[in-house]
């Protein structure tokens, strides 16, 4: 079904069962959030808020809450748009069979906005700030934020639509020092489009215009987060996906989604910046408060009923999530095209996607070898970490696949596969002082890090530990030993005090392992961390512990390590510094108050009961 507006998607899902409506007024500070977090983790339908305390306005969330319902809003166009990626990335095909790619290329014509329509729903009326439902999702936020965002700007040296870029980034409404109804917070990270348009206007000494969409029609948010390459418009890709083209307008020079449910108009001027946040993010920690871009907010539309859509994240998986695993869907091997040599990526989300990236690729470099080891591997890793936001990897894991029966999205089966190849002396890479993950915070600061790859091929080196040796249960200092996963022990240790206390401590661990490589040798991972019953519950505890609590270049040491010509290796296990650095930003974690006060809903006689 191809939808003209937010609204007619929800009657459709609410007709096919996939829709639950509140009908008791619920609080927009932690109580929605909290509702609709108990809702995703119960695999429940979407919601519809029909009494948002505080504001005239109904509210939906969840929509794209499963895979299975976001492919159903798109189960018109998908394979379609699936066939459009897979043509430009083999153009030939369309000329071998040309008849079966009419639907194709109508679908396509789609791709085309269309300006100044007829209906301009959008424009129905002006409101303020104050009036919009302001959402707070987790307690320690610094205010209401925009978290289903279409932020649409333009490029001052090639106006128009065709050279747009439209972000998911997210925008603060209230709180710290923005003057109500007057000022908003503009957040947005490394290698994003937004930025090259700042750039531009700040060197002319021009504010930037900045139109942020929210609502309409459910492709909108999807172009939105879609990967695309430099140049092409998401507002093309919004017209494929949903079967409409994409409605524009422009009032007192501003671009307007037509078909949007509110409308946020603004400028961004040279070096106006004030402190953003904190806000719970999808990493599972608060990004604390910094500076960024300032929004002037210049007016305000909403259609008549308008539906202010969010969406809440945390720790993963969260909605956000399905966005992930949607994209993936529809671009199937786009990006392995894009990168020569490399078969399979997979951005792990239960690590908070950028901590960690698994990738399959060739090595055909040296087949006349004897001995195997990586080489083109290499090469494609740093195409990787020179590749959009993949370079915000911080851990890559890359391998070739000899039997071609690898998968990447089995997480599991892929570190197995990779530890048991891994050559620790040799196949390790760091890269130091580089940039990281504006959300990441276990770097030395913000944007900043380092990054390590992990690179391993050829024939099994080691069986994996299956069972606990028993060297680990009698060391000094380190208490409560874990396997995580074949292979990998956790270790659980005193709370992280200083970088000076650390390199003591491991130098301990060290010197009682030291003596007992052998008898440790298939368990090539050590993680330190604060609670090892927690960080080895699931593969999920595991992978979020492991990889959101380390900076690689500080953080990563190794029984009887050593450097030799500048590159360092381990003749023993690698161990990885997992626990809670001073520096860190919190995690977030629910109000146990307010879940009590959202009992009241799923209980008898309250909208939710019976339904998850």
């Amino acid at each position: 079904m191809n939808y003209s507006s937010l609204e007619a998607c929800l009657l459709d899902l609410e007709a096919t069962g996939q829709l639950v409506r509140i009908k008791e007024e619920v609080d927009p500070y932690l109580e929605m959030a909290a509702i609709h977090l108990r809702v995703y983790e119960a695999n429940g339908p979407a919601l519809l808020f029909e009494k948002v305390k505080g504001s005239k306005f109904r509210a939906a969330s969840n929509i794209f809450g499963t895979i299975e319902r976001s492919k159903f809003l798109f189960r018109n166009s998908f394979t379609q748009v699936q066939d459009l990626i897979e043509l430009k990335e083999n153009p030939i095909k369309a000329f071998k069979k040309p008849f079966s790619h009419l639907k194709t290329a109508f679908a396509a014509l789609k791709a085309l906005p269309l300006k100044n329509p007829l209906n301009k729903p959008v424009l129905y009326e002006e409101i303020s700030i104050s009036d919009l439902p302001l959402i707070q999702h987790w307690p320690m936020d610094g205010g209401a934020f925009v978290t289903l965002p279409q932020v649409y700007t333009e490029d001052i040296d090639q106006p128009g639509i065709m050279h747009s870029n439209l972000g998911m980034y997210r925008i603060q409404l209230n709180g710290n020092d923005y003057i109500t109804n007057k000022e908003i917070g503009l957040h947005y990270q490394l290698h994003r489009g937004i930025g090259i348009h700042q750039t531009k206007a700040n060197k002319k000494g021009l504010p930037l215009k900045v139109s942020c969409f929210v609502g309409g029609p459910p492709a909108h948010s999807v172009a939105a987060v879609m990967p695309l390459p430099e140049g092409i418009s998401e507002m093309t890709f919004a017209g494929v996906l949903g079967g409409r083209r994409f409605r524009y307008c422009y009032e007192d020079g501003y671009a307007i989604s037509t078909d949007a449910d509110f409308v946020i108009t603004g400028e961004v001027f040279p070096g106006e910046n004030k402190s953003e946040g904190p806000f719970g993010d999808h990493l599972g920690y608060y990004s604390l408060a910094h500076s960024f871009p300032v929004m002037r907010v210049h007016k305000v539309y909403a259609k008549k009923n308008a539906i202010w859509a969010f969406t809440v994240v945390g720790r993963p998986p969260q909605e956000d999530t399905s966005f992930g695993n949607l994209i993936h869907e529809l671009t199937g091997a786009a990006i392995p095209q894009e990168i020569p040599g490399l078969k399979q990526v997979n951005a792990v989300d239960a690590a908070g996607v950028h901590p960690l990236l698994l990738a399959i690729g060739s090595e055909r470099y040296t087949p006349y070898a004897p001995t195997k080891q990586p080489a083109e591997l290499l090469t494609i890793a740093n195409h990787i970490l020179g590749t959009g936001q993949l370079s915000l990897a911080k851990f890559l894991f890359i391998t070739d696949d000899a039997n071609k029966d690898l998968n990447a999205q089995n997480v599991l089966e892929y570190l197995q596969y990779v530890l048991e190849r891994i050559d620790l002396k040799r196949d390790i890479h760091f890269y130091t002082n580089t940039t990281m993950d504006t959300l990441d915070y276990s770097g030395t600061g913000l944007n900043s890090g380092s990054k390590v790859v992990f690179a391993a091929v050829g024939e099994p080196k080691r069986n994996l530990a299956t069972v606990l040796p028993v060297v680990f249960n009698g060391l000094q200092q380190f208490s409560n030993p874990q396997l995580a996963i074949p292979g990998v022990v956790l270790l659980q240790c005193a709370a992280y005090v200083n970088d000076q206390t650390a390199i003591a401590e491991i130098s301990d661990l060290d010197s009682q392992l030291n003596q007992h490589i052998t008898e440790i040798a298939n368990t090539p991972l050590v993680v330190l961390c604060d609670d090892a019953s927690f960080a080895s519950a699931n593969l999920n505890n595991f992978l979020w512990v492991c990889f959101t609590r380390c900076n690689p270049a500080n953080d990563i040491h190794g029984i009887a390590a050593s450097t030799v010509h500048k590159h360092w290796g381990s003749n023993g296990p690698l161990v990885i510094d997992a626990r809670i650095k001073p520096h860190h930003a919190p995690p977030v974690l629910k109000d146990l108050e307010v879940e009590k006060r959202i009992n009241r809903i799923f209980e008898a006689g309250g909208s939710l009961y019976g339904k998850i």
